[in-house]
């Protein structure tokens, strides 16, 4: 997730799976008091007859655009239905090489602006365990998706993989469960202390973003979960354009956390 957060113009761009077709809004009634209105605005009686067939025609035409709309969500949820099935062998031919690179996860999501501006301090060193990550989307497509974090044994939690589901019901609202977090007995980075930080990092502490970890527990709004849009809108789509962006954002940031300690040094 991350937290857990492709594309150079050469590569594939982002896909995102069709909305569900939107309600039709009820049209409001055809225009009260056309007399009175044609006479404010000093048109004459005689276009009266006329706006008001006019009027009559465009909602006509507009239930037709309606229509078609519609008709053209169910026909793209289709073909994206169908080209998902495609897409997964050469997914899971992807997930095969990508276990061959060391540290590929937890670098793909700290090269990520915006999910490196979710995760919290100590993140980073339980990232180092995750070996594999996978977006699933539910087979009609339209219903939701569930995101899977694979890690090897490790000294912050039990699990072998944390995953967290969004549903989106017919009314058009989500919501979203998530695997409970087995922590390990002082390991709890939702919890963790600043007190194991040094001067100059107690310093910056009020700036730190909490743990990226507390994204699985985290279900109050499921319908504008930034995390989960950008794992499945993004990272997932191309994850190797973050991995190979190591960018000058980490080196400035170095380069003021030395100056910081320095300034510290000095007083």
């Amino acid at each position: 997730v991350l937290w857990f957060s492709d594309f150079p113009s050469s590569m594939a761009p982002k896909r995102q799976s069709p909305l569900p077709p939107q309600k039709k809004k009820p049209r409001p009634p055809p225009a009260q008091g056309l007399e009175e209105t044609s006479a404010s605005a000093g048109l004459p009686k005689k276009g009266e007859k006329e706006q008001q067939e006019a009027i009559e025609h465009i909602d006509e035409v507009q239930n037709e655009i309606d229509r078609l709309n519609e008709q053209a969500s169910e026909e793209i949820l289709k073909v994206e239905q169908k080209f998902n099935k495609l897409r997964q062998p050469f997914l899971q031919k992807r997930s095969e090489l990508i276990a061959k690179i060391p540290n590929f996860w937890v670098t793909t999501f700290v090269n990520h602006p915006r999910v490196s501006a979710l995760r919290g301090e100590k993140d980073k060193e339980a990232l180092h365990y995750l070996t594999r990550v996978k977006v699933t989307e539910f087979e009609d497509i339209k219903s939701g998706y569930r995101i899977d974090f694979y890690f090897d044994e490790n000294p912050y939690f039990e699990n072998k993989v944390l995953s967290k589901e969004f549903h989106l019901n017919e009314s058009g609202d989500t919501s979203s469960k998530s695997t409970e977090i087995k922590w390990k007995s002082g390991k709890d980075l939702t919890k963790c202390s600043s007190q194991t930080q040094n001067k100059a990092s107690r310093k910056r502490q009020h700036e730190e973003p909490e743990s990226s970890f507390t994204w699985f527990a985290d279900h109050s709004d499921a319908g504008a979960d930034e995390l989960g849009e950008v794992v499945k809108d993004d990272i997932w789509q191309n994850p190797l354009q973050y991995y190979l962006d190591e960018g000058e954002e980490d080196e400035d940031d170095d380069e003021g956390e030395e100056g910081e300690e320095d300034e510290g040094e000095d007083d």
